[in-house]
């Protein structure tokens, strides 16, 4: 009976490995949990080969991905200033603040590009005036908007 076996991984599993890992696991293991789980399959030439052609695919989706974030940065770069119109008190001191919301819904208004509010770092803004927020279009990818705050 073999000390090790070699499985594929079908699903992420914590201090494993992820999705398409080739693993060696004690044999007992394999048989009893990640097998019927649906977990992991037995490492065959043919799984193998199904692994590395999903990987290749992966990593085209992935350097899209990047490319489409690449265009958006340079469509935020070609437009320059978004304005964002908020309500001025005394001294143009604005009521309230920018928000990441407020920023995302003039880009999508102006540059028709949806981004996460998430992905979007405002700082403390509470005055008018010209600012740089960056947003993160991807992973590897940020662009910096320059945002002017108008009085409505």
């Amino acid at each position: 009976m073999p000390k090790r076996v070699q499985v594929v991984l079908t699903q992420e599993i914590r201090k494993l490995g992820r999705d398409g890992d080739l693993v060696e696991v004690a044999p007992g293991f394999a048989r009893n949990y990640l097998f019927p789980q649906g977990m992991a399959q037995l490492a065959t030439p043919g799984v193998l080969k199904q692994v590395e052609f999903r990987r290749a695919k992966e990593i085209e989706r992935l350097a899209a991905e990047k490319e489409a974030a690449e265009k958006q940065k340079t469509a935020l770069a070609t437009i320059g200033r978004f304005t964002i119109k908020k309500q001025v008190g005394e001294d143009q001191a604005i009521f309230g603040t920018v928000t990441n919301a407020d920023v995302a819904d003039v880009i999508k208004e102006m540059a028709n590009i949806e981004l996460d509010r998430r992905d979007i770092e405002v700082p403390e803004i509470s005055r008018l005036g010209d600012y740089t927020i960056p947003v993160k279009l991807h992973p590897e990818v940020t662009a910096d908007v320059n945002i002017r705050v108008a009085a409505l």
